[in-house]
């Protein structure tokens, strides 16, 4: 596909998969890292106790009760994740969408913003104590001017269905819910006919090394459990163009973004 193709595909969709978009050897680099905060127990780090979702230890004290869910601030944890997270080549992709796809939000050669607050980690995903997660819009505890945020979610490893790859539901960024459809905790709930038609066309796309998923906030996606003998790894971070802002006073402006550098060229 060419760029311009993927655009279109993430604004009609509401994700694209964009194949081999980080070399292998940043891949390998970003993977070694990542493994070696995990298996040394860096902190931050939210634990899948923490969340209770289905699957999930019931306390830190149980077993697997120190199972990683995310390995939080991923900028501030190595310089290498911060210069992937504000590299040329996510700052070129995302301009170029963003001036197509919020016309009147942005301006020619406007640079994304990465948010500091949201995403901005390292995915795991553990096998038996690794949890399920139901069917949610990323913006649900988010507050900016607009719904406009793409997050990028790089594979550091193979990403399928069975060891819990991402699920998503074509063209549900731009469905128009009401609040009736999601739960107290804003899940979207299975339940109900209407969003079981929904749920109907659920799509997991196989990952290799290196390929990336971009994601509108707006795109409901879940995943299953982990049912291999591998930890998955995966790194994402959030991106919103400079137009919009995180509303005063709430969690996401709590930490400044970081603007990136306007790039040429892929």
């Amino acid at each position: 596909m060419t760029q311009a193709s993927e655009i279109d595909a993430l604004r009609e969709q509401g994700f694209v998969v964009v194949r081999g978009f980080a070399e292998a050897a940043t891949v390998s680099a970003l993977r070694e890292l990542a493994q070696r905060h995990l298996d040394q127990a860096i902190e931050p780090i939210e634990y899948e106790a923490d969340l209770a979702y289905p699957g999930a230890p019931a306390s830190r004290e149980v077993a697997g009760g120190q199972t990683a869910r995310r390995l939080l601030d991923a900028c501030g944890r190595d310089p290498q994740f911060a210069r992937w997270a504000t590299s040329p080549r996510i700052a070129q992709w995302l301009s170029a969408y963003f001036e197509r796809a919020a016309p009147g939000l942005t301006r020619p050669g406007q640079a994304p913003t990465l948010s500091t607050v949201h995403h901005n980690c390292v995915m795991t995903k553990h096998p038996h104590y690794g949890s399920l997660t139901g069917w949610h819009q990323d913006i649900r505890y988010w507050s900016f001017s607009a719904p406009e945020l793409v997050s990028c979610w790089l594979a550091l490893g193979r990403e399928t269905a069975d060891n819990g790859g991402l699920f998503f539901l074509p063209g549900s960024h731009a469905a128009g819910f009401t609040a009736e459809q999601f739960d107290e905790k804003k899940f979207f709930r299975p339940d109900m006919p209407g969003n079981q038609e929904w749920i109907a066309r659920a799509v997991c796309p196989e990952l290799e090394p290196g390929d990336a998923v971009f994601f509108h906030c707006l795109t409901l996606h879940a995943a299953q459990r982990n049912a291999s003998d591998a930890v998955k790894l995966s790194l994402v971070h959030t991106y919103h163009p400079d137009l919009v802002r995180p509303l005063p006073g709430s969690r996401s402006a709590s930490r400044p973004g970081i603007p990136l550098a306007p790039a040429s060229g892929a």
